[in-house]
């Protein structure tokens, strides 16, 4: 089964469980923002609850439906597995094309599959902007041990910023003391990346 049958089949099924047409604002908002049959598989009720014209029941009821989903999901269809940065870059390559900075928490498991992606924040990189709170309530609402952490830049230029470094540090250290292991942090763009575990700032960082 490939993507486009996957997220036919998923639409279908979330039209059916919301009584909403395919082409419903309910179902396409969904869709915009878990646009991957894995962010979908992961949502919760929490996240629904933010979509307008989805209430306490409704969230339920697609929550139920896609746990019946994940429980028929093929072998094909297993997570993704980050070992390296160019795992995390290909898996978030797809960031070099926008046109903002946007940065990213990929939630890991103890295998380091990719348990959810979650966008946290738009706009020019801050160590003051970016809080770990914004980070971290993602990770441990979705009891994740690991986590990669990254950021785009439209210019195309992956060298890292002082605010890139800062904010790095800043998450490191948060994670020690949650026990959430921030593996790297990746830079994206042009076609290229930068890991900044590979450049020696996510140790000793205290």
């Amino acid at each position: 089964m490939n993507n486009t049958i996957d997220k036919m089949t998923f639409k279908n099924l979330l039209a059916t469980t919301t009584r909403e047409k395919e082409d419903s604002y309910v179902v396409n908002e969904i869709f915009t923002r878990y646009p991957s049959v894995k962010e979908l598989l992961d949502v919760t009720e929490e996240e629904l609850l933010q979509i307008k014209g989805i209430g306490t029941v409704k969230a339920k009821q697609i929550v139920a439906a896609l746990k019946l989903a994940r429980m028929n999901t093929s072998a094909s269809d297993e997570r993704f597995i980050i070992r390296s940065p160019e795992d995390g870059y290909e898996y978030l390559k797809d960031m070099q094309y926008l046109d903002r900075e946007h940065f990213v928490v990929l939630g890991l498991n103890t295998k380091n599959e990719v348990m959810f992606r979650e966008t946290v924040f738009v706009g020019s990189l801050n160590s003051s902007i970016v809080h770990p709170r914004e980070c971290f309530k993602h990770l441990i609402r979705r009891s994740c041990t690991n986590a990669v952490v990254a950021h785009n830049h439209p210019s195309g230029d992956v060298t890292p910023s002082k605010e890139d470094i800062n904010v790095t540090h800043r998450l490191t250290d948060a994670g020690k003391m949650i026990g959430i292991e921030i593996l790297d942090h990746l830079i994206i763009g042009g076609e290229q990346h930068a890991s900044l575990k590979e450049k020696g700032y996510l140790q000793n960082t205290k």
